[in-house]
């Protein structure tokens, strides 16, 4: 590269191999992403624990389980504004070890009141680190693989849960519950560290914010010592400008705040599925006449398909992500509808069960990334942490409208039709957001087709 050469950022990106550096990035989001997951599946283990230590009424344990949730949303929602101004790694780390120091200190609760005001502690760590590792990954990513690497990043989440799930199982019978919050506290802290150490701020926010050309040169140049010749940046954005100077403004601009009002309706009736089914399947099977066990085996089955989203992030990388999406989400109705009306027949169980897992978790997976590819680099940390953090609700209101539909003594057929229709709600919003902001097809160029060489 001739020196004083100006660069663009997100040509260089697409022009060079994935580097060693650009995995490290990856594989430190992917930690965050996995702490998520290990964090869900571990406290419905430790909640029976609660019940014979402290004596109380399974009933009240309601608030502790919902209380990170509540936390998830309110830290995403704070989060992405602040990253936008402050930067991604910054907030980002500060997430982490909030979530550390919160998980850790649960593991000395002393009272349900204390364990409740902690959770939601954790659950704002949580939730302002999710939005912005995907914020940060996707802006160290060339176009023809964005997609692709972010949801392969989620998958994160699914083997987090299985593994909280199978560590609790096997930790708690020997050292009890408080060293599954234990080790919960512990590893984010570790994490926090060694992201204060090897992650670099995104590139492209520090050429948004005007930083010196010197600490941009730094980082590109451990991705390729070409850079060392440039002596100025520029950043070319995919999406369109918009004249707002905030995150909020940009989100809430004329240009996109169609696209930003259905994805958060998108994610939210996604999260009201997932809720809805992870939280009351090994009931309603049950109740429907399988015996407890096998509910429970059954139901496990349906977070296991997060795999999903890698092949559909390879297909957003190559078509129109809102329609890839929205034919997910299609689909998942139609397996949710399935599972209600195949209870009867247990091996079309399990795989319808596998199979709406499978298309769930890859339609909800993905959307973090098309919400990234949607929003300029001003607004991309709010854009990303609002779907995040409105959709949580999603999954508060999921939990609520199935115990709503029970208590009518709605039959399971009925009740699963009812749970598929967001499904639908989800699919038409993509579709709204395409007709306001049509995505063109995308073109996969020589070098983009060669970004992830060595």
């Amino acid at each position: 590269m001739p020196a004083g050469r100006s660069v663009d950022i997100q040509s260089f990106l697409n022009a060079h191999p994935f580097s060693a550096f650009q995995w490290v990035i990856f594989a430190l989001c992917f930690f965050v992403v996995l702490l998520d997951g290990f964090d869900t599946a571990a406290i419905g283990y430790i909640a029976p624990s609660l019940v014979s230590e402290w004596g109380i009424a399974k009933s009240a344990l309601g608030p502790v389980l919902s209380a990170a949730l509540f936390g998830l949303a309110f830290g995403a929602l704070a989060a992405g504004p602040l990253a936008d101004r402050l930067g991604r790694k910054t907030v980002l780390a500060g997430a982490v070890l909030v979530f550390g120091i919160a998980c850790l200190a649960s593991a000395f609760s002393g009272s349900l009141n204390t364990l409740v005001v902690l959770r939601f502690l954790t659950g704002l760590g949580l939730g302002a680190a999710m939005p912005n590792a995907v914020t940060l990954m996707s802006e160290y990513c060339p176009d023809a693989w964005r997609a692709t690497l972010t949801n392969t990043m989620f998958c994160g989440f699914p083997l987090g849960a299985a593994l909280g799930g199978f560590l609790a199982a096997w930790m708690i019978p020997l050292w009890g519950w408080r060293s599954v919050l234990t080790l919960g506290g512990v590893t984010p802290l570790v994490l926090a560290l060694l992201m204060v150490l090897l992650l670099p701020e995104s590139v492209r926010h520090m050429v948004a914010k005007n930083q010196p050309p010197e600490r941009i040169r730094a980082v590109l140049s451990r991705i390729s010592s070409s850079a060392a010749g440039a002596s100025s940046f520029t950043l070319s954005e995919r999406a369109a400008a918009a004249a707002a100077k905030t995150g909020i403004g940009v989100v809430l601009s004329r240009t996109y705040v169609v696209g930003s009002l259905m994805l958060w309706l998108a994610y939210f009736m996604g999260l009201v599925i997932f809720y809805a089914l992870i939280n009351w399947m090994p009931i309603l099977f049950r109740d429907a006449g399988l015996n407890p066990s096998t509910a429970a085996l059954i139901a496990a089955l349906f977070p296991l398909g997060g795999i999903g989203a890698i092949v559909s992030g390879w297909l957003m990388d190559r078509f129109n992500g809102n329609i890839i999406i929205a034919v997910c989400f299609v689909l998942t109705a139609v397996a949710v509808y399935a599972v209600g009306q195949s209870v009867n027949n247990l091996a079309l169980l399990v795989l319808i069960v596998l199979v709406a897992g499978t298309l769930m978790n890859t339609a909800q997976s993905s959307l973090p990334a098309l919400a990234a590819g949607f929003y300029p680099t001003q607004g991309r940390a709010t854009g990303v942490s609002w779907m995040l953090g409105l959709g949580r609700f999603g999954g508060i209101a999921g939990s609520f409208l199935v115990g709503e539909l029970t208590g009518a003594h709605l039959s399971l057929g009925t009740i699963f039709l009812i749970v598929a229709i967001p499904g639908l709600i989800s699919a038409a919003a993509l579709l709204v957001k395409q007709l306001a902001h049509p995505e063109a097809k995308r073109v996969r160029t020589a070098v983009g087709g060669a970004a992830l060489g060595h």
